[in-house]
């Protein structure tokens, strides 16, 4: 069984929040000095630098231990698409590890790594995990960096992370999740409030067609859901039909531009993939259009669900098939797995995979968690507690709102100085109007905010608005640096918080970025970098 594609000897680790945690990474993302195959043996350049989520790792002190075997170009769900060779499932070497993600659940669940990173386009941060019993979180697209990441559908591609608990995946996730500017799909998604009381969990009202095994289990499943929270059965036609959707038009489209010049006839790439993929390249623009056409009908029809519920449980999949099973039938079987998976990036959803209850054959049976996008903490916390693991504890209400326009933004340089801190994003703002921004000296660029006399009407200037526990203010505060300081600021809506301001006389006129409108619109034009 080929899990590893390459192998790298361990370095120190550095100091942070995951100090000497192992990690896989699949051989889809890039690590510095390695060659990102994709499952294609002929990709052998080595990587110019690392992934964006795999730099962030590292510095946070996780240590790679080599990268793992996939589903070739990440097409598949199977783990069985790749001239590697085929993992299996940790509980059966007659059935399959779930892909496309396939070496690197193995690498978890075997105990070989601490946790392991992964890609879900249509669902394999979560069906290897239901097929080794342990989690996957898939965050919300955009959420997490994909620059460095070999794609596969663009638009719908996120990272993902496994681990045998929640707590670590849920450790590993909170320090990937950050803002990338490099990264188009990229974007600023702050968490929704922890909710107190019951949970609702939407369940689906009908019954879903799973095997006979699985169908046990998912009747032990339900019952442990009520014991967890309020259970709400629920349509999930719409969801059903957007599944249906990922493997045709637009996005199959899509993937045919990511790759579709390496699939010729070499015998280094699987014909399951030249032959699923090589659809994408007759699809018309009319076609594709239809197929945004129908998606946001199926949104629209799906929203009314999320007034209903806090989160939606369902299975993985419906049946956990054998390596024969998919050799003699690659492309129906691989369909049938992703009944339940393929509909979550399209509908902008969030999920978290876990173990459910164990078939009576001793294979595992996977459950997931989907909640809209932004909620991924919440599904978190409730996976947490389904696994006998303690949640978060949530922020507290009584904190310190502190609004921050530089440095301290999400994904930039001192943000941790806010995270380690314990303190969260509230919400994004801009100022009043009459505010102006400035590059300031000091020993990285940052902004400094002045406001003006008399009054200069301008669009004011974004800013993140984050809730600093009370008792950690006097510690931020003997952080920042003159001509830097913490004053009142007033925000466009006339709410007044604290936030970063600079006196007029330390800015230098010529240093005016205002025009900007925001701290990452100025980075972005090249200067102050």
């Amino acid at each position: 069984m080929t899990v590893w594609i390459t192998r790298v000897a361990p370095t120190e680790p550095r100091p942070g929040p995951l100090h000497g945690l192992t990690m896989a990474i699949k051989d889809n993302i890039d690590l510095y000095g390695v060659p990102t195959t994709a499952g294609d043996p002929r990709n052998t350049m080595p990587a110019a630098t690392s992934a964006f989520v795999v730099d962030r790792l590292i510095e946070a002190g996780a240590v790679p231990l080599g990268k793992t075997n996939l589903d070739q170009y990440a097409t598949g769900l199977v783990g069985t698409r790749s001239p590697y060779g085929a993992p299996h499932s940790v509980f059966s070497d007659l059935h399959i590890s779930g892909g496309s993600s396939a070496g690197s659940a193995v690498a978890v669940a075997s105990g070989e790594v601490d946790f392991a990173l992964g890609t879900d386009t249509a669902g394999s941060g979560r069906v290897p995990a239901a097929f080794n019993g342990i989690v996957g979180i898939k965050p919300s697209k955009g959420l997490v960096s994909t620059t460095g990441v070999v794609p596969a559908c663009r638009s719908l591609d996120c990272v993902t992370v496994f681990a045998r608990t929640v707590d670590t995946a849920r450790r590993a996730f909170e320090v990937m999740a950050a803002y990338d500017p490099a990264d188009p799909y990229s974007r600023q998604l702050p968490q929704a409030a922890h909710k107190q009381g019951p949970q609702r969990i939407g369940v689906p009202d009908k019954p879903l067609g799973l095997d006979p095994l699985h169908e046990q289990a998912w009747s032990e499943a339900l019952d442990q859901a009520a014991k967890l929270g309020d259970v709400v059965p629920v349509d999930i036609t719409a969801l059903l039909e957007t599944a249906d959707l990922l493997y045709s038009g637009p996005w199959l489209a899509e993937r045919w531009l990511a790759f579709g010049d390496k699939l010729d006839d070499d015998p280094a790439v699987d014909p399951t993939v030249r032959a699923i993929v090589r659809k994408g390249a007759a699809l018309t623009a009319s076609e594709t259009f239809a197929g945004f056409d129908r998606l946001a009908a199926l949104k629209r029809r799906s929203e009314p669900l999320w007034n209903e519920i806090d989160a939606l449980l369902l299975p993985v999949t419906e049946t956990h098939p054998t390596l024969a099973e998919v050799a003699a039938d690659p492309i129906g079987v691989n369909s049938r797995l992703g009944r339940f998976t393929n509909m979550v990036n399209l509908l902008d959803l969030c999920a978290i995979a876990f173990p459910g209850p164990a078939r009576t054959d001793g294979l595992p049976f996977g459950v997931q968690l989907l909640a809209p996008a932004g909620h991924d903490h919440q599904i978190i916390d409730l996976a947490a507690v389904w696994c006998g693991e303690q949640p978060t504890t949530p922020p507290p209400a009584d904190g310190v709102l502190l609004a921050v326009a530089g440095a301290h933004l999400t994904g930039q340089p001192l943000n941790n100085d806010l995270v380690l801190r314990g303190a969260t994003l509230a919400f994004e703002a801009r100022t009043a109007s009459d505010y102006r921004m400035f590059v300031v000296p000091g020993p990285l660029p940052r902004p400094g905010l002045t406001r003006t006399t008399p009054p200069v009407v301008g669009l004011g200037i974004e800013v993140e608005v984050w809730r600093l526990p009370t008792e950690e203010l006097g510690g931020f505060l003997s952080t920042i640096a003159p001509p830097l300081a913490i004053g009142p600021i007033e925000l466009a809506d006339g709410t007044e918080v604290l936030g970063f301001v600079c006196t007029a006389d330390a800015v230098d006129p010529s240093q005016e970025i205002t025009a900007s409108g925001s701290w990452r619109n100025y980075l972005g034009t090249g200067s102050g970098t």
